[in-house]
């Protein structure tokens, strides 16, 4: 009898590019047939064959508080009965902007959007537009969405000029971004002696989460806000995945902690604040963020920005994750699942690294955490498919390529890590030849 995922797949490859809306849904990394999920409830999923799965990847991040949570089903459903869209401003919007200004002090305006990818896109055009200054900097393996100025491959040697890394990007799209090793010093003050003049903004994911899970060092991170002050460029931080995920504060309050005075000049958000729902914003000082259109030359517009439901959407998780120990749980929790993972693969016998933050970790088949995407990209992609497919087989879905952080939400409990280590307990062995 054939798979029911297999036969919508099938059928999904005729009327969508291979077959799905996002390409890493595909299995393609990793091989075999992608689960079509029919339904969530707290941390599990099921697939259209009725199979349940504890859910890592929580929508990529934003299901913090795991599918389906009362709350923020009941204010989404009030939402519904006012209206799905109007087109016109609402007083939700402002007190979403109000609550993520209060949680992110860096921050005194924001600006509502709907996607991570058009909140980086604008935070870069707001960045040019702001300085007057044509240049940004990215790293190798940061990923700040598919705009085509930030589908950039690293070249080699010093503040190489980017290459796309995308059919349909013209290069002389990409001649201003210059892309540098991620966790590399002397690069980046060797690349702000030769162009700082030039450089508009400085775009970091301060824990990288599309290498897995790589973090910034505290000296590396000193030396981005010191150069982007010292040449007047602006810091922009990625925290579309790390945002009220990693911290109530983002990771910039974890840097702050670290780095006295520290902060970013612009930060763009996603996943969480929308609690699932598409929304996302940038924001900014105000001096910066005044630029914008209608009070500035930097145009940016959106038809369902603001929309009604997503911010409902928003606000209840935002209001769930604030109160007093939610933080701390989440984060005890997510612990509790990186030593045990890594406590069966040593005893296995098998290369195994892990960290964690918040709600977010991620695991490499190393004996080191990696510091950039060269050091990740030497990870076994085999053995890692072999383990994917190995806790997949057990009910445990982690996400389906190396290179993707996972998460964990506030309805995964002691039952269900236990239950993923049982899984690894099995699998790892499998590893170790």
């Amino acid at each position: 009898m054939t798979d029911r995922n297999q036969i919508l797949f099938d059928r999904a490859k005729t009327v969508i590019p291979g077959g799905v809306n996002s390409p890493v849904r595909a299995f393609r990394a990793v091989g075999g047939t992608p689960r079509f999920i029919t339904r969530a409830e707290g941390p599990w999923f099921w697939d259209a064959e009725g199979r349940r799965y504890i859910d890592y990847i929580g929508s990529w991040g934003p299901m913090i508080l795991g599918h389906g949570h009362p709350e923020v089903v009941e204010a989404v459903q009030a939402a519904v009965r006012d209206g799905f869209s109007f087109g016109a401003p609402t007083e939700r919007e402002i007190e979403l902007a109000e609550t993520i200004i209060r949680l992110l002090p860096s921050l005194e305006m924001v600006r509502l959007v709907s996607s991570g990818t058009e909140a980086g896109m604008s935070a870069i055009r707001l960045a040019r537009g702001a300085t007057g200054r044509p240049k940004i900097i990215k790293f190798e393996g940061c990923y700040h969405g598919h705009a085509d100025a930030l589908l950039v491959k690293a070249g080699s040697g010093l503040a190489t000029f980017g290459h796309p890394t995308s059919a349909g990007v013209p290069p002389e799209v990409v001649q201003h971004t210059l892309v540098l090793e991620y966790n590399n010093v002397a690069q980046l003050e060797a690349a702000f002696a030769e162009h700082g003049p030039q450089i508009a903004a400085l775009m970091i994911e301060p824990i990288a989460g599309n290498m897995n899970f790589v973090r910034a060092s505290v000296p590396f991170m000193r030396r981005c806000r010191e150069l982007c002050t010292q040449h007047g460029a602006l810091l922009v931080f990625d925290e579309v995945m790390t945002g009220f995920r990693v911290a109530l504060g983002g990771a910039q309050s974890l840097y702050a902690r670290l780095i006295p005075g520290f902060e970013p000049d612009m930060t763009v958000m996603g996943k969480v604040i929308g609690g699932g729902m598409p929304l996302a914003a940038f924001g900014g000082k105000r001096a910066v963020m005044e630029q914008l259109a209608p009070l500035g030359p930097v145009y940016q517009a959106g038809t369902l920005s603001g929309n009604p439901v997503a911010t409902a959407c928003g606000l209840a998780t935002l209001r769930v994750i604030q109160r007093p120990g939610f933080f701390e749980q989440l984060a005890a929790r997510t612990r509790a699942l990186a030593e045990g993972l890594k406590a069966e693969a040593d005893r296995a016998g098998v290369p195994f690294s892990v960290d964690s933050e918040g709600g977010m970790f991620g695991f490499f088949l190393l004996p080191e955490l990696p510091q950039n995407y060269a050091q990740v990209m030497a990870s076994d992609a085999q053995r890692f498919n072999r383990f994917f497919h190995g806790m997949l087989e057990r009910g445990v879905y982690f996400a389906p390529a190396l290179y993707e952080a996972g998460f964990v939400s506030a309805a995964h409990g002691e039952a269900e890590i236990e239950a993923t280590i049982e899984a690894a307990r099995a699998v790892l062995p499998t590893l170790a030849a």
